[in-house]
């Protein structure tokens, strides 16, 4: 594990797994291993993947929160430009963490990489002016089997940094802002239900 340190468990959750490359910077730039099969192979991880995903998103952007239901995916995240906060929340089945979340701010600064298991859902929240988000993936996307529950769910209580505004029993957006800018999401993620419809 010479090139990545690995913290396990984090947030007190099973397999949830903070990763973050060794970095070799000098007078010309830098230098960092942003993926090791071998490495993740030490660390005990035997995911293969499959897909890589990169988006783009602007401040206020907040995507999620999203899992797919037979078809469940393991994600190595990670931000190349920019910052976001970035959540998943344990929809394990029988796991004694059921509806516990954990954030994590991930940044191209920080160079921290988040592990997701299987049976989890996943989002984040740009806090930077943008932000460019990469990730691996153990499965392909698969557009009919996608799900989600909403990112403001109190029965979750996620604590998103910075955003004010007062939940009016759904997912929407309406009335809450991230330093005085509006937030947004698209339209399907404004209308995920709370956790309770999936316990």
């Amino acid at each position: 594990m010479g090139q990545i340190k690995v913290e396990k468990d984090v947030g007190g959750i099973a397999d949830l797994c903070v990763i973050t490359p060794a970095f070799h910077g000098d007078e010309r730039g830098y230098f960092m291993e942003t993926y090791s099969q071998r490495d993740m192979q030490e660390a005990g991880f035997d995911t293969v993947f499959v897909q890589d995903n990169q988006s783009m998103s602007k401040k206020g952007v907040l995507r999620g929160l999203h899992f797919q239901i037979n078809h469940p995916q393991t994600k190595l995240v990670r931000v190349i430009k920019g910052e976001v906060f970035d959540v998943s929340v344990d929809l394990r089945a029988g796991s004694p963490t059921f509806g516990k979340w954990h954030g994590e701010i991930l940044s191209a600064e920080n160079r921290k990489q988040f592990l997701i298991p299987k049976g989890f859902a996943h989002g984040f929240l740009v806090l930077s002016d943008m932000a460019e988000f990469c990730y691996k993936c153990d499965d392909f996307y698969h557009p009919n089997d996608e799900s989600g529950i909403a990112w403001n769910d109190p029965d979750i209580g996620i604590e998103w940094p910075r955003i004010t505004g007062t939940y009016d029993g759904t997912a929407s957006a309406d009335g809450y802002t991230l330093d005085g800018v509006s937030l947004i999401l698209s339209d399907k993620d404004t209308k995920w239900k709370g956790i309770k419809y999936f316990g």
